[in-house]
């Protein structure tokens, strides 16, 4: 067996270790320390200002988003479909309703189209959202100068699921930072990782302020241990944040080594009949946190399932596109504006190896497995039409 290639694998180095050993050394273990603070504070240098709070997963810090926008139960909050179910999870850890809106082909996030219609349509019913959660998904920014030009006309909060998307811009500014709030992950899988953590930002200092004594279990000011709302466990540890202050020293260079993934697959693939990339929106600098794309069977004379059987017979990791959460049973009776782009991408897409750590010779070994599959199955193909 071939040595495997995963998906998105972490990508450390010495700079971590070395943060690590001054936590051990320190004796801060617990979940606050200097750790804590100092990633905090680098987090937004690096987004350009704000404020944050360092927080146990990109979940939590989306459950204290919708928490401290006031979403509560019975509030619709509108939702990107094409997205991981961590995006709408905390709809329903607030009892509120998701609904969801498809997405655009030019980026593959919410359509500002369908997201105009759903709050003209909820506004004439005097039921408008008490938030919408757009996500950028796999590193691409969504189009922010519409949904935010949007959101502020019907006076709705936004808040931005970044979690697959640090290091990304739109118009020259970090995504995360347009919206009320910005949710950040630090999955083993993601650009930069703390194992597991995540991060709120806002430019509302109060607010940050409040989810940082909310995700520590909401103790009230005093000598003693009193509790007068529900609060979480939610706060990240000062081991975890000193990983992540070492990996974000090394961000910029984690980003363009995917991108030079993403710009490798483009020249090896697109000649491909049927075989897209991911489109890049006008305005947007991504990250290309995985690089997916497209196959469309008419045109290929193989489907996308088949390449990502035969790459798996090579030891190759390669996953589809998310499922839309209007199509998962959880979210069953849950309504939907828009067409059928976000559920023909799940039918056609994939995500190729990606990780930062990728070697030239592992991205050629890609390439070779899925010419090859593709090759074989179209001219299998092709026969039995002949």
């Amino acid at each position: 067996m071939k040595e495997r290639i995963y998906l998105s694998p972490p990508d450390m180095g010495d700079a971590e270790m070395a943060f690590v050993k001054q936590a051990f050394e320190s004796n801060w273990i617990a979940p606050i320390g200097p750790h804590v603070d100092a990633f905090e504070k680098e987090f937004c240098e690096t987004l350009g200002g704000g404020h944050a709070a360092a927080l146990s997963s990109g979940t939590a810090a989306l459950h204290l988003a919708l928490r401290q926008s006031g979403v509560g139960p019975r509030d619709s909050v509108f939702c990107s479909t094409l997205t991981f179910v961590a995006s709408a999870n905390p709809i329903l850890y607030q009892e509120a309703h998701p609904v969801f809106i498809d997405s655009e082909e030019h980026s593959w996030n919410m359509d500002p189209d369908w997201l105009e219609t759903a709050l003209a349509d909820y506004a004439q019913r005097n039921q408008l959202p008490k938030a919408v959660i757009v996500v950028h998904i796999y590193g691409q920014s969504a189009n922010l100068g519409r949904i935010t030009s949007l959101c502020q006309s019907y006076g709705v909060t936004l808040i931005e699921d970044a979690a697959e998307a640090l290091g990304a811009h739109y118009q020259g500014r970090s995504v995360g930072t347009f919206g009320k709030c910005g949710v950040f992950s630090f999955n083993g899988n993601k650009v930069i990782t703390t194992s597991g953590g995540g991060m709120l930002v806002s430019e509302n200092a109060a607010l940050i302020d409040e989810a940082r004594r909310v995700a520590a279990q909401a103790r009230d000011p005093g000598p003693y241990y009193q509790h007068s709302v529900l609060g979480y466990n939610y706060r990240l540890s000062n081991v975890l944040a000193s990983i992540g202050r070492g990996q974000l020293q090394t961000l910029s260079e984690k980003v363009r080594r995917r991108r030079t993934n993403f710009a490798f697959y483009r020249k090896k693939l697109e000649k491909l009949p049927g075989v897209r990339l991911m489109p890049e929106l006008e305005g947007s600098y991504p990250t290309h946190w995985l690089t997916c794309l497209t196959v469309d069977p008419q045109q290929a004379g193989v489907s996308r399932d088949t390449i990502i059987a035969g790459m798996q017979r090579e030891n190759i990791e390669c996953r589809p596109l998310w499922k839309p959460l209007h199509l998962q049973p959880l979210f069953a009776g849950c309504k939907k504006f828009g067409g059928n782009v976000a559920e023909k991408l799940f039918r056609t897409g994939m995500c190729l190896p990606s990780g930062s750590s990728l070697t030239d010779e592992e991205r050629e070994r890609i390439v070779r497995c899925f010419i090859k599959t593709f090759e074989n199955k179209r001219r299998s193909a092709l026969s039995t039409l002949d």
